[in-house]
């Protein structure tokens, strides 16, 4: 803070040893975010240990008021991504058609790690509360490091990518709310409070909900009669630089409101981006029906009802064809001209975000990681059967994609049903005959001229009893009685890739640790970093090292499968593939 006399901050030419500084920097920052997606997809890492070399743990090139700048600004970088990657591409229809094998897949990869993390109130003698923060760190899935995979392997649009996409979000939902509450449980490490943990919980799920009902009660209507008159606006309402401000406002707005709330500032970042994304479905549904009633050809169509009906039946088909070839063109003019929220981010925010101010803040993360304490034995071997366990936590939610054989026990069941079924239908059949064959033999003899009549029923009455002998034998030669078992997987490919795709901790795992050990939850003490917190980072790091490498040579190996097959044969990936 400036002294009082200081009217001003006066303003000094930077030396060029600064300029240097902050150039390299930078550029080291996006070269070796670049290097490391193309060959290990998690360039991340590469940005982590720079910001490590650079700040405090290595040469200590910046100073404190420069690595709290950094670490300021590079927050803004966070906030934009999670308003991207997880609001902005989120789509309402994919996330309804998947929306519960979603859920099943990301509340696996959270209770698993959360429950499996308690292990280190034997391996590092941590406490419940420590546990619990350990676990919510490596809860979360990186949503950075999951879209560079998809779009890297292509699997992006496919049934695979929606439910990894959708699952990740989940994840990072419920990670970006235990932000909140490892904030505060800060301020009274030595007491767990329920409530503590139950209110940004419950404030975060009233302040979505209302929102909500807000778009969906009192925007909704009104947005659709505004969009109906949309012609009378003036000409820059329809303009990017309208839409760039108006969704910016939209933005600041709700994490404002959030914050105050008392709820996460990222999880209010991905309700902006889901806001935005809604009324963009709005704008598109409000466009459709205009090309179609304006086409020429539905015209000549109607003014020309009333001609032959061969010349109508060409017509229609000619229709046909130049409305099945149109679509394409006018949805392609109709995306250039309505501003989107992705429109938007592309334009004016994706470039900046990604090479200035991500690495910006994913560097002030290196900068809090001890690396000179990292690397002692005791921390090392630690550190590496924690991040197996967490390896194996997420992996585990690839089980929800694998078909699995019923047991033995249910096999025995089944069959002990069919046998009883059986057994059953004999036995009444049997009884049933026995009964017909009694009644026959106490039947006075009928009159012989009652003979033809009793000739004629004689073919109705054997084709009755023959009917219910045959009953019992259907269960032993149809094939439907067999006992059939539902099919082994073709494939455990899909399986491996969704649970290997959720291994990736990423940024908001070094997030809530970062925010665990500066509240004193991880250490009481003051003179160094505590063991827990480099146990954590150590499977944070080698977790989202290891996930994206063995993603990528699965995909890999599934491209050369698909490109040997040559159109004959099964997928390697099915229907996921799709």
């Amino acid at each position: 803070m400036a002294p009082k006399s200081d009217a001003a901050f006066p303003y000094h030419e930077p030396s060029i040893k600064t300029l240097l500084n902050y150039t390299g920097f930078l550029l080291t920052l996006n070269i070796a975010n670049t290097c490391l997606d193309k060959l290990l997809y998690c360039g991340l890492i590469g940005q982590l240990f720079i910001g490590v070399l650079w700040g405090t743990p290595g040469a200590q090139w910046f100073n404190q008021e420069t690595e709290r700048v950094i670490q300021q600004i590079g927050y803004l970088g966070l906030i934009l991504l999670i308003y991207e990657a997880g609001g902005l591409l989120t789509s309402v229809k994919s996330l309804k058609a998947s929306i519960l094998l979603s859920a099943a897949v990301a509340i696996t990869g959270i209770c698993v790690p959360m429950g499996l993390s308690f292990i280190l109130k034997g391996l590092v003698s941590a406490t419940s509360l420590q546990s619990f923060a350990a676990g919510a760190a490596l809860s979360a899935t990186s949503l950075g490091t999951t879209f560079t995979i998809l779009s890297t392997t292509q699997l992006t649009t496919t049934r695979l990518g929606i439910v990894i996409t959708s699952a990740a979000m989940l994840d990072d939902v419920v990670g970006l709310v235990m932000v909140q509450i490892i904030s505060n449980l800060g301020g009274s490490a030595t007491s767990f409070s329920a409530l503590t943990v139950i209110r940004p919980v419950f404030v975060s799920i009233g302040f979505a909900i209302g929102l909500l009902l807000l778009c969906a009660f009192c925007l909704q209507p009104g947005l659709k009669k505004l969009l109906a008159c949309k012609d009378k606006f003036p000409a820059f309402v329809r303009t990017a630089q309208f839409a760039f401000l108006t969704q910016t406002c939209v933005l600041i707005g709700i994490v404002t409101g959030a914050t105050y709330a008392g709820t996460s500032s990222l999880f209010a970042a991905y309700l902006a981006g889901v806001v935005v994304s809604w009324f963009d479905g709005l704008v598109a549904e409000a466009k459709t029906p205009i090309p179609a009633l304006q086409s020429g050809d539905f015209h000549e169509q109607i003014f020309d009802h009333q001609g032959s009906p061969q010349n109508t039946k060409n017509r229609h088909t000619e229709e046909t064809h130049s409305s099945r070839a149109q679509p394409p063109r006018e949805t392609e003019i109709a995306h250039n001209d309505t501003p989107t929220g992705e429109l938007i981010y592309g334009r004016y925010y994706k470039e900046p975000v990604n090479r200035i101010l991500l690495p910006l803040f994913f560097a002030s993360i290196g900068f809090a990681i001890p690396i000179t304490k990292m690397f002692l034995g005791q921390v090392i071997w630690r550190g590496i059967i924690y991040a197996m366990l967490m390896i194996i936590g997420k992996m585990i939610t690839g089980l929800w994609l694998v078909r699995f054989s019923p047991s033995p026990l249910a096999c025995l069941v089944s069959t002990i049903q069919k046998l009883y079924a059986y057994t059953h239908s004999y036995c009444a059949s049997h009884w049933s005959i026995r009964r017909n064959s009694n009644q026959n033999k106490k039947a006075p003899q009928r009159p012989a001229t009652q003979d033809d009549s009793a000739d004629v029923s004689t073919p109705n009455n054997a084709k009755d009893e023959s009917q219910p002998a045959n009953r019992p034998s259907s269960p032993i030669f149809s094939p439907g009685s067999r006992i059939s078992l539902p099919p082994k997987p073709k494939s455990l490919y899909p399986p491996s890739i969704l649970g290997l795709a959720m291994v990736a901790r990423g940024e908001v795992g070094y997030l809530i640790a970062s925010i665990a050990e500066s509240q004193g939850i991880f250490s009481k003490e003051s003179d160094g970093p505590s063991e827990i917190y480099l146990v954590v980072i150590w499977a944070i790091s080698l977790c989202t090292l290891i996930g994206p490498i063995l993603v990528g040579t699965l995909v890999r190996r599934v491209n050369k499968l698909q490109q040997s097959r040559g159109g004959m044969g099964s997928d390697p990936l099915g229907v996921w593939g799709i």
